[in-house]
């Protein structure tokens, strides 16, 4: 996949742009407080993949260890700091803080240049067949390595 759809890791973080469409926004024009939750969640998602949690041989062997495994947002706390505008192009980064057990932390920030206009702190939990697991080592490799780049 072009890494433009994905964004990229730079400096031990992911990050990825988005354009605010009309379809973002509310009645007075600027982007809807739960659209930046969609923001985040997309980029969560590519940092994960550009880490390497679609790739088969790690997703197979996450799977083996783990049957029916997800990651789901446990807790979130979030700062809108100032409003984003149709036709504005946001970038949308995901830092990993702390990767322990079951759950790993992510600092999110979305910033219009150099604005910020938004930022949270997200902790998302590894489950299986429903429950909280450990996250498997391949990932856990995977999350730290990224991690020890920001260091």
């Amino acid at each position: 996949m072009s890494a433009s759809l994905n964004g990229e890791l730079r400096d031990g973080r992911h990050t990825m742009p988005v354009r605010v469409y009309y379809e973002d926004t509310d009645f007075t024009g600027i982007v809807y407080h739960a659209n930046y939750l969609r923001y985040m969640e997309r980029g969560r998602t590519n940092y994960l993949r550009l880490i390497g949690a679609d790739h088969r041989a790690l997703f197979e062997q996450t799977e083996q260890e783990a049957p029916g495994f997800a990651f789901v947002v446990r807790s979130m706390e979030i700062d809108f700091l100032k409003p984003a505008r149709m036709d504005d192009v946001l970038e949308i980064s995901t830092t990993p803080q702390e990767v322990k057990g079951a759950s790993i932390t992510l600092k999110q920030q979305c910033r219009r240049g150099d604005e910020l206009l938004c930022e949270a702190s997200v902790r998302v939990a590894f489950i299986s067949q429903g429950r909280a697991r450990p996250i498997p080592k391949p990932l856990r490799v995977a999350m730290k390595a990224d991690q020890e780049r920001l260091t």
